[in-house]
């Protein structure tokens, strides 16, 4: 099994980088060139979301991406180190309660999204942050031929 691993700080402009690396690791894995597009979409707004939450909160960890090439299964786990999932905003009253709502309604909006482009995906929190998995099917590519033979 091969894995990529990468690690960016919590910055929107390296949202592109993630997709990018994500399309060529899962084209190398051999996805169907037709799916391509759903994962980088899916890559980038998994990693949007993880960049949002680290900037509300605060924090400067990087956003984690991991690539991981199975022997029929291409997967990406895009974490965040936000503690659990039911932090909500800090006390401040009413100006936060709104913050808090539009931050929530606009992190469901990013599941739908990604659930609408993986087939196969999961999410999950803890204490140590939150982890979506996504996962698509990989057929092994087949060696280029040798292109010094006559």
């Amino acid at each position: 099994m091969a894995t990529v691993e990468l690690r960016f700080s919590a910055q929107p402009e390296h949202v592109r980088t993630a997709r990018l690396v994500a399309a060529a690791v899962a084209r190398r894995a051999g996805v169907d060139e037709a799916v391509l597009d759903e994962v980088r979409l899916a890559v980038g707004e998994a990693c949007s979301r993880a960049v949002g939450l680290h900037r509300s909160h605060g924090l400067t960890a990087p956003v984690r991406v991991l690539l991981s090439e199975e022997e029929k299964t291409f997967s990406i786990e895009v974490g965040d180190e936000v503690p659990g999932s039911g932090g909500g905003a800090a006390a401040g009253g009413r100006a936060a309660d709104e913050a808090a709502a539009d931050a929530d309604e606009e992190d469901e909006m990013g599941l739908a999204v990604i659930s609408g482009l993986v087939d196969d995906m999961e999410v999950s929190s803890s204490e140590g942050g939150g982890v979506i998995r996504m996962s698509w099917p990989a057929a092994p590519v087949a060696a280029a031929p040798d292109r010094a033979a006559p």
